[in-house]
């Protein structure tokens, strides 16, 4: 199917020069639990003051160039009483949309789930188009166990991934498609690896029979690890070497941009990954680079912890970490930016996570 005019555009745009994006999407529920864990108070203006916080920090244009929002933020003004949608697109980072209806029990397959969201969902596109959106999110969720995930979960979720894709295109707003295979529980890195190509090759099997444009869509995919329960330390350089050999063998050239999911690794770990697959020789005809949650937040949300006096120590910890994950994106990091002078949180507290 021919591109519509502009996605290709909107979709380089986002992953222009090292930049990535923020996914600040978590449900009112899972940001209730980041809040509460320090002890603040999850109402919807302090979810707001923490996303305010985060897209107004100064300095980070240059390094994020799109933010997923979800239903409640991109409805929701600023302290000022600005549009968060118009807070950003004036800084010129690009705002987005996660539009699927989370994740549900697949019937007839115990232990695994499919992601719901399809009904209705042109109509939600089209308003979300309408309150300044140009691109969407839609997840699909994959467990490592016995004999898991089965043909049947595969099969049913990167169908649905393929026709939230094509529904995007139709209403003009470049799709990110997130096929993630969780971390959870103890397999090694070549069980990862061997799922996510066969996720990887059903996706896009999917993708070419809906008549989705690979120009215009983005892949957010996991990267290739051991389960956080597998008992050997695995090297950076193992991982790198794996993803970029599994991407190799199941991303067409044509999608322009693979922004990796930080998957629950830690802030630093996540920018290590991404540097040193950006680092390997080889040929790479996407730019790799990041989607990343709680790796892009965590130090940010420690030094905020609900206190309007820290806002400026969580913003430079916020533009830090945007910072080396944008070096990554280049392979250009390395691990002396950590406590560089000018981007060094101030407080050593924020690293005690590391």
């Amino acid at each position: 199917m021919p591109t519509r005019p502009g996605l290709g555009e909107t979709a380089r745009a986002i992953i222009a020069d090292g930049m990535g994006i923020l996914a600040a999407d978590e449900t009112v529920s899972t940001i209730t639990k980041r809040l509460t864990a320090r002890a603040i108070e999850s109402t919807a203006d302090s979810r707001r003051a923490y996303r305010e916080l985060l897209f107004s920090t100064p300095g980070i244009t240059g390094f994020i160039g799109g933010v997923i929002m979800q239903d409640e933020t991109i409805r929701q003004h600023s302290a000022a009483g600005i549009p968060l949608v118009k807070l950003l697109a004036d800084r010129g980072i690009i705002p987005g949309i996660k539009v699927d209806a989370g994740v549900h029990p697949l019937a007839g397959a115990p232990g695994e789930s499919v992601t719901e969201g399809l009904d209705g969902l042109r109509e939600r596109l089209e308003e979300y188009r309408e309150l300044g959106a140009r691109f969407a999110k839609w997840r699909a969720v994959f467990v490592i166990r016995a004999g898991l995930p089965s043909a049947a979960c595969i099969h049913a979720n990167a169908h649905a991934l393929a026709r939230y894709a094509a529904l995007c295109q139709e209403q003009g707003l470049v799709p990110i498609v997130e096929p993630e295979v969780l971390m959870e529980g103890a397999h090694a890195l070549e069980q990862c690896e061997d799922v996510t190509g066969r996720v990887l090759q059903a996706v896009f099997n999917e993708l070419f029979a809906a008549g989705a444009s690979l120009e215009g869509m983005l892949l957010k995919p996991n990267m290739v690890t051991a389960g956080h329960g597998f008992a050997r330390h695995v090297p950076v350089a193992e991982v790198a070497e794996a993803t970029l050999r599994l991407l190799t063998r199941h991303v067409p050239p044509a999608v322009p941009g693979i922004v990796f999911l930080s998957g629950g690794q830690d802030a630093v770990l996540a920018t290590e990954h991404l540097n040193a697959i950006n680092a390997l020789e080889g040929p790479k005809p996407w730019a790799l680079s990041f989607s990343y949650g709680r790796a892009l937040q965590d130090e940010a949300l420690e030094a905020w912890r609900g206190q309007s006096a820290q806002v400026p120590a969580a913003q430079q910890a916020f533009r830090h970490r945007a910072w080396c994950d944008s070096a990554a994106a280049l392979g250009a990091y390395s691990a002396d930016m950590e406590g560089e002078a000018g981007f060094a949180p101030s407080d050593s507290t924020l690293h005690t996570h590391h």
